[in-house]
């Protein structure tokens, strides 16, 4: 009988020794995930537009871990108004070539851009430097001013804003990298990537007529971009989102890449002097589960391009 007790108590201390192991193994495996997951939020400073997305997007997972090989990308810029890039009124257009480039090399089949612009479409196109930047980089510059482009849909979710015609390449590609230039608003206090989304719809007014910043709240729930860049080089820190003088611009230097949205828009209005809590369609996007607004608890790493 002594035997068999041993015997058993030999079974059972093995068996409680492998759960001892095995627990402090995914101990380890959850520090080791935690110490390797990619952080929730980059923030690059002090290079050129380019220069820090390439740096920026390495720290995020690399372009790799957005864009797999023949998928369609779509690249969202605001291309809104006829001013050159030192205006500081659309996306600077060495950033989009960038984005276009290493969209390729990471594998993608087509990559594609287009705004709704506010003012007169081809001029936007030009005067941005976007579309030479785009087409010098093989890109796909669409139209955004042709209704026959947007396709119906309903808004699941959205409170007020609950059918709209939305471009058909934005609902149609694999991948979409949502690239807002930061800027002041007269009437959202600032724009950056949720109010870039307007530029995915036709009928832009429809913003105004339903409610301004519950519109911009539910078209993001249409379809999460998979990336956020936001543009702070030269931003807009007064009298946008055209701007009037040069001195409504301030040099920052910087750039945000998050897979979250609003809290990309919550670290931009920081950017831009302005209380992410003020800014109405942020609580409402993250009311629709869009995103987070707790930079405190977010992984969130910051680049210094100076050597």
């Amino acid at each position: 009988m002594m035997q068999v007790d041993r015997r058993n108590f030999v079974k059972w201390a093995l068996k409680v020794f492998a759960s001892l192991s095995l627990a402090r193994f995914l101990g380890n495996y959850r520090l080791l995930h935690a110490a390797t997951k990619n952080p929730d939020l980059v923030a690059v400073k002090d290079g050129s537009p380019a220069q820090m997305f390439e740096i920026g997007i390495k720290a995020i997972g690399g372009m790799e871990s957005f864009i797999k090989k023949g998928q369609s990308v779509l690249v969202k810029p605001n291309i809104g108004w006829n001013k050159s890039p030192g205006q500081g009124a659309n996306t600077n257009p060495d950033l989009v070539g960038k984005i276009v480039e290493l969209a390729y090399t990471a594998g993608a089949s087509k990559v594609f851009v287009f705004d709704h612009t506010c003012e007169q479409m081809n001029e936007c196109y030009d005067s941005s430097g976007i579309k030479k930047a785009v087409i010098k980089n093989k890109g796909f510059m669409l139209p955004g001013d042709e209704e026959g482009h947007y396709k119906k849909v309903d808004i699941k979710g959205a409170k007020i804003l609950k059918k709209a015609l939305v471009h058909k390449q934005y609902l149609d590609s694999d991948v979409v990298i949502n690239v807002p230039i930061l800027k002041h608003h007269m009437s959202t206090r600032m724009t950056a990537s949720l109010k870039n989304l307007m530029g995915v719809v036709w009928d832009r007014r429809i913003f105004h007529r339903k409610g301004l910043h519950q519109s911009i709240a539910d078209i993001a729930l249409v379809k999460k971009p998979d990336l956020t860049v936001i543009d702070a080089y030269l931003i807009m820190a007064d009298n946008g989102p055209r701007g009037l003088t040069s001195s409504d611009l301030k040099l920052k230097k910087m750039q945000v890449i998050s897979t979250d949205p609003v809290l990309a828009d919550t670290a931009a209005a920081k950017i831009l002097g302005q209380t992410p809590e003020d800014i109405h369609y942020l609580n409402m996007a993250k009311a629709h589960g869009i995103g987070l607004m707790d930079l405190k608890k977010s992984t969130i790493k910051k680049i210094s391009c100076k050597v």
